[in-house]
């Protein structure tokens, strides 16, 4: 990328790159959890720790003991853990173990009566910072399904993180410190980021892009790369359910003869995401997008390689839950070396996928004899639900309002939302009662959060 593209990313992120410094590739949990865990077994200072999930499994207990033998050497160990992402995955035991050894713990976004729908906000981040001088990010969370069972021949979750040491360590501990103050009382002076990051560390461009709720960076951003991309553009995406703006700018690549590659779960954890993305199929592949399907356990990374020399590793999904109500990271990098790295294990992991074709009005597996995963059985995080319940009210109101054309890949999502409907009628019809006292409870919740609101806005405003 040119330096004006350079100039443009950082300007609809918001952030800038820094330059010096040296990034290494990681690849799933055997090669990220070592490297996290000798890290903080190495801290002299500081562990800032912020994950969508951090499971009491023998991972998560692994990470428990390391931080609190760093707190029995004094170090001052901050975990920051997502409420709903750990909810039925870490019990309150977990927690309580922490803190009474030292580590400050805190929990993002818990339910709160006030704010009947503040739970769609989730802290989605992957970060741990130590000391300032090595930071990781990627998509990997804390817990058994990212290790895996080699003696059991379960292999562990394909996932994607990097190892930074340089200025841009700092710019991930900041983005930590703003999660952490969105909690309560801010990081104490003496343990905030400093500057003694900016040593030069290597030769890498690194662009950090920490996405906030409604803040639309990492859209802006990702929607930037397809409209500028050249040559090729490689997408890795565990959750691809994505608006109209950003499939017309894949497509509008790929008709232009871009390289356009998009590499998805053939198994997800959660299936109504998967149909909602194979719903899109079609617009893509018709315009020339090439669609791969991974056959091994769930893909969960969220990567990109444009032109051979841009690369983008982090936590964000390309659907309207990440872009607009997740706290998300990502990093971006400039160097051909790490994209050139970044293409090779794309490339390799298609070994282990499936194309999909368009064949006569069906899309289909390149090789359907194949066997396909099973779909995994992790329990399904309602955050993410938000973008399949969008994509559903998008298909059903394109069938009811018939403003775009809708092919057979989608009657799967139709035969849901009519589905739903038909059970709601038939519920209001036979039991009017199993509707309305919910529906009155919701609406009395929601009213007196509104008169609430209103009356301490009004006593604010009073001399």
């Amino acid at each position: 990328m040119d330096a004006l593209a350079g100039h443009a990313f950082a300007r609809v992120a918001s952030a800038q790159f820094s330059s010096g410094n040296a990034v290494r590739l990681l690849r799933d949990g055997p090669e990220n959890y070592p490297a996290w865990l000798g890290a903080i077994a190495a801290a002299e200072r500081n562990v800032h720790l912020e994950n969508y999930i951090i499971e009491d499994d023998a991972v998560g207990r692994s990470f428990a003991d390391a931080l609190i033998d760093a707190t029995g050497r004094g170090v001052r160990c901050l975990v920051l853990y997502d409420w709903l992402g750990c909810r039925g995955r870490a019990p309150a035991r977990f927690w309580s173990r922490l803190r009474r050894n030292g580590v400050d713990v805190r929990s993002y976004n818990p339910a709160r009566p006030a704010k009947p729908l503040g739970w769609l906000s989730r802290d989605h981040r992957k970060i741990l910072c130590v000391d300032g001088t090595v930071g990781f990010t990627g998509g990997l969370c804390i817990g058994h399904e990212w290790k895996g069972d080699p003696e059991h021949g379960i292999a562990p979750w394909r996932d994607t993180a990097v190892e930074i040491r340089g200025p841009a360590v700092r710019d991930l501990d900041m983005a930590f410190a703003d999660s952490w103050a969105s909690t309560g009382p801010p990081i104490p002076n003496d343990d905030a980021p400093r500057p003694d990051s900016d040593e030069h560390a290597g030769e890498h461009d690194v662009l950090v892009i920490a996405g906030k709720p409604e803040s639309m960076g990492l859209y802006r951003l990702q929607q930037l790369l397809a409209e500028i991309v050249e040559e090729s553009l490689w997408l890795t995406d565990a959750y691809f359910v994505a608006s109209t703006g950003y499939v017309r700018a894949l497509t509008g690549a790929a008709r232009n003869g871009v390289d356009v590659r998009l590499l998805v779960p053939g198994s997800s954890d959660i299936p109504v995401i998967q149909e909602l993305s194979r719903a899109g199929y079609r617009a893509l592949l018709e315009a020339g997008v090439r669609i791969f399907e991974w056959n091994g356990p769930m893909l969960h990374a969220k990567t990109a390689v444009a032109d051979g020399r841009l690369a983008r590793i982090g936590s964000s999904n390309s659907n309207l839950a990440s872009w607009i109500a997740n706290r998300e990271l990502d990093v971006t990098t400039t160097d051909p070396r790490l994209a050139a790295e970044m293409a090779a294990m794309f490339e390799n992991d298609l070994g282990n996928a499936t194309e999909i074709m368009l064949r006569s009005r069906r899309v289909t597996p390149s090789s359907p004899e194949g066997e396909r995963p099973a779909r995994g059985t992790r329990k399904a995080q309602a955050s993410r639900l938000v973008a399949g319940a969008v994509g559903i009210g998008s298909s059903a109101n394109a069938a009811i309002a018939r403003h775009r054309h809708l092919d057979s890949s989608e009657s799967r999502v139709l035969a849901v939302a009519g589905a739903i409907a038909m059970a709601f009628a038939a519920a209001a019809l036979l039991m009017p009662d199993l509707i309305a006292y919910p529906a009155a409870a919701m609406a009395i919740w929601v009213g007196a959060t509104l008169l609430a609101r209103a009356w301490r806005l009004r006593r604010s405003d009073e001399p």
